[in-house]
């Protein structure tokens, strides 16, 4: 039985990190859905639906991927879905460790889901979506860390922030 992995975030934008953890997880998995976190605490720069309409375009055609939005309990939502495991790309020891205790934490609300853990490409090791942004503010090139189509809707948005 192939049932799907979900890696689920905020993707606030989704970065070319996120996208390599996308290629890495539907090749361990086969099926894997990205579920995006309607999660207001975070004050997302995109809403729910702009981030799943960029993870789509930028996956457009990719087999055995599905991109939903979603609220609540991540183990919750992948129970919803029949997913056995939860994927989580970890960067750094604090990824670690708040990772480890949010896998601890879903394993004691559903032990039949596994929170598999994923180390970044070495070139997307630093990358997060709240540094991308600081760079942006401060003028520098974002190139390298987001697609064409998301480093645009980015910078576009942001320069309408600092309008206002």
């Amino acid at each position: 039985m192939n049932r799907p992995a979900v890696y689920a975030g905020s993707f606030d934008p989704p970065t070319r990190g996120h996208l390599d953890i996308i290629q890495r997880g539907l090749a361990l998995f086969g099926t894997l859905i990205v579920a995006v976190g309607k999660n207001v605490g975070k004050n997302p720069i995109f809403s729910t639906a702009e981030r799943i309409a960029m993870i789509e375009a930028e996956c457009s055609g990719v087999e055995g991927l599905t991109v939903t939005g979603f609220d609540g309990l991540a183990v919750a939502f992948a129970r919803t879905q029949g997913a056995h495991v939860l994927l989580r790309g970890i960067r750094s020891v604090a990824d670690f460790e708040s990772e480890f205790q949010m896998a601890l934490t879903n394993s004691s609300l559903d032990a039949e889901i596994e929170t598999v853990f994923l180390a970044p490409s070495e070139s997307y090791a630093f990358l997060s979506s709240r540094l991308v942004k600081e760079v942006v503010l401060a003028g520098g090139k974002i190139d390298r860390f987001l697609t064409p189509a998301v480093a645009n809707a980015l910078e576009t948005r942001l320069r309408e922030k600092n309008d206002d």
